[in-house]
């Protein structure tokens, strides 16, 4: 048993070796971090739960069959859209049309979609995810850069809505039918009504309106100022959290609102449990009943819908970052839509449905671990 314990430890070294390994392999300290955790968890996973490392390889395994679908209907519905991405250049009078037509060939899109499909599969089994022809770079790079901003607002606006949202539904709860309910529960349905993208242009419109001729008291747009690349390292990180204010207002508001209903709900029935009263009978303060008793039993069904949370913000991700011009994987699927990029927009489908899938994991795992009744096995 000493001798598991100790093993165990020692992968805690693997950790730095593993990132020094990614870090010299040319990745960024942050992704290399997110990799190498990963892998050192499924690691660490065979002295905690077997049953949960089972459990996890088993879900990474169904997402090949998805990504495979994905592709497939990305290559089918850009089939069924009329011209590709080099009809444009058809009107281009300094264009050979030969030399169009040898630049579809070595695309392939001179072929159906079935052959495009299995000729892109066999490309990414070799790392090669193919060019984007409108930006005239890798799709793996573009991606990647993309995909990161997304999920940086994406996080941030989660971290937002359940900051937020457990207290004021608690304190809803404690306060029930009383002012404070109410107003929470008009906040709440407010924030459900109100779409993300109106949302958006409402807040620019305040922004703008309250700013004098100097500029706007906050950035309306994009992800950094024009001069960051000069700024210092905090000057960069407040500029960032500076854009990031709007955009991950307009994310938070409707998962906080669903959230503080939803823990509300939920505290209320807890509150009425008679391990609550039994609580309350020994003498225990009412703070320590609500955080400690309530809180504890009626946060799980709030980590259920974690999932479903994160696929809808992921979604409205996308519209929010078109309005208010942030660099993220909605403008990127956009663009390349619009220019019938091929290569991009499934490029950029797989980016999303890998980060929908893993966020459906931690969450069935954040689940397993707060409920003892649930087991993996």
């Amino acid at each position: 048993m000493q001798r598991m314990i100790k093993a165990y430890h020692c992968t805690f070294i693997g950790d730095a070796l593993l990132l020094a390994l990614f870090m010299r392999g040319g990745l960024r300290w942050f992704p290399a971090l997110v990799f190498t955790e990963i892998l050192m968890w499924m690691i660490r996973l065979a002295w905690i739960s077997r049953s949960m490392l089972l459990y996890i390889g088993k879900r990474l395994l169904y997402m090949v069959p998805i990504l495979l679908a994905v592709v497939a209907l990305g290559f089918f519905l850009i089939e069924l859209a009329p011209g590709d991405m080099f009809t444009q250049l058809e009107m281009n009078p300094s264009i050979a049309p030969e030399d169009i037509e040898n630049m579809r060939r070595q695309f392939k899109l001179d072929k159906s979609w079935i052959v495009q499909f299995i000729s892109y599969i066999g490309n990414i089994l070799t790392g090669n995810f193919g060019t984007a022809f409108s930006l005239r770079a890798p799709v793996f790079t573009i991606v990647r850069q993309r995909a990161a901003n997304t999920v940086l607002l994406s996080v941030t606006s989660l971290f937002f809505a359940w900051g937020l949202s457990i207290p004021m539904g608690i304190w809803a709860a404690v306060k029930q039918y009383k002012w404070q309910d109410q107003l929470i529960s008009v906040f709440a349905f407010a924030g459900l009504a109100i779409p993300n993208f109106f949302l958006a242009f409402l807040l620019l419109f305040v922004v703008t309106a309250t700013s004098g001729v100097g500029g706007t008291w906050l950035p309306i747009g994009g992800m950094t100022s024009i001069d960051h690349n000069d700024m210092t390292a905090v000057g960069r990180f407040l500029d960032i959290a500076k854009h990031m204010v709007i955009p991950v207002i307009v994310l938070g508001t409707s998962g906080m609102a669903q959230l503080t209903r939803i823990m509300r709900s939920t505290m209320l029935e807890t509150m009425e449990r008679q391990y609550i009263v039994t609580a309350r009978a020994k003498g225990q303060i009412e703070p320590k009943v609500i955080w400690h008793h309530g809180l504890r039993n009626a946060i799980n069904p709030m980590i259920t819908i974690l999932g479903f949370q994160i696929s809808s913000i992921m979604s409205g991700a996308a519209l929010t970052e078109i309005v208010l011009s942030w660099p993220g994987l909605g403008n990127t699927i956009l663009t390349a839509i619009l220019q019938q990029d091929l290569y991009l927009v499934v490029g950029s489908l797989i980016y999303s449905t890998i980060l929908l899938v893993i966020g459906n994991l931690i969450a069935d795992i954040l689940l397993a671990l707060t409920d003892p009744r649930i087991r993996m096995g």
